[in-house]
């Protein structure tokens, strides 16, 4: 039997379990990836040889869990995320393409101190780091299990000692200001959390992804934070959920410390990030 074989019986097992075919086609190749150790482009040019002997149990065993609906970063053990590996557990929100906008809208910035509300994996506190070698951050989670899984990224990407990660909400018992703050927060409502795909429902932790009947439970507190934690003219680039663009520029033209710069869109044409600043003269 081919790897092409083994790759396409495995695509239909995926499409049985309910994946759309081309979830299904890219999780089967990722997969085989992950087995084989290969890249992609070995992967393809090999891909009408027999795979080694130890290959096919592997696989059959990690295809099994995917047609559970278990999500491929939890097989695999890690998530890309900015060109980098980061370790993901069911303790953390698997870092997602869209949250790359953050990195790519602070790479245009300058500033050395920063924090990172509700960390959880490290993605956007240990990217900064490795891309900012002068900049310091704090990195915060309620979450105990989550800044494991944190600490375990910024040692993975040797930036453990300019990240300083605390446990606690928000920014409460954090000394300020801050040139930048960036977050992820909980943005998914209570009722669209019930919609939500089996991989994200079942496999990553609500608390970082439900926040109230509106989702703006947590966005109303890390707005809070900046107009009080930002120095003035610092920035809060703060991702937000895709039917809150209207709610989040209300919500900052409320508070007199804060303006609305921007609001940036994901590759799907999403308002995605908001680009806030704490405002110069504000007490």
């Amino acid at each position: 039997m081919t790897l092409r074989q083994h790759l396409t019986a495995a695509k239909a097992r995926l499409v049985g379990a309910g994946l759309e075919p081309p979830e299904a086609a890219r999780d089967v190749l990722y997969l085989a990836m992950h087995v084989l150790d290969w890249d992609r482009a070995t992967v393809h040019a090999r891909d009408l040889d027999p795979p080694p002997d130890e290959f096919a149990v592997a696989y059959d065993a990690a295809i099994e869990r995917r047609t559970q609906r278990e999500p491929v970063a939890h097989i695999t053990g890690v998530q890309e995320f900015w060109s980098r590996d980061f370790a993901v557990s069911p303790a953390v929100l698997i870092p997602r393409p869209e949250t790359e906008l953050i990195i790519e809208e602070a790479m245009s910035m300058a500033f050395v101190t920063v924090a990172d509300i509700g960390t959880g994996s490290g993605c956007l506190a240990v990217t900064i780091a490795a891309e900012f070698p002068r900049a310091r951050i704090v990195a915060t989670d309620i979450s105990a299990p989550a800044l494991a899984v944190a600490r375990a990224n910024a040692q993975r990407h040797d930036v453990a000692g300019r990240i300083e990660f605390k446990e606690t909400r928000y920014l409460d018992g954090i000394a300020g200001p801050f040139d930048l703050i960036v977050s992820n927060p909980p943005y998914v409502t209570d009722r669209e959390y019930e919609t939500l795909a089996p991989e994200v429902r079942e496999a990553e932790p609500r608390s970082a992804l439900t926040a109230g009947a509106d989702g703006l439970d947590d966005i109303r507190q890390v707005l809070q934070c900046a107009a009080t934690m930002l120095a003035p003219g610092g920035r809060l680039l703060l991702e937000m959920g895709h039917q809150q663009a209207e709610a989040v520029t209300d919500l900052v033209g409320s508070d007199r410390q804060l303006q609305l710069i921007a609001i940036r869109s994901d590759l799907q044409r999403i308002p995605r990030m908001a680009i806030i600043e704490r405002r110069i003269g504000e007490p």
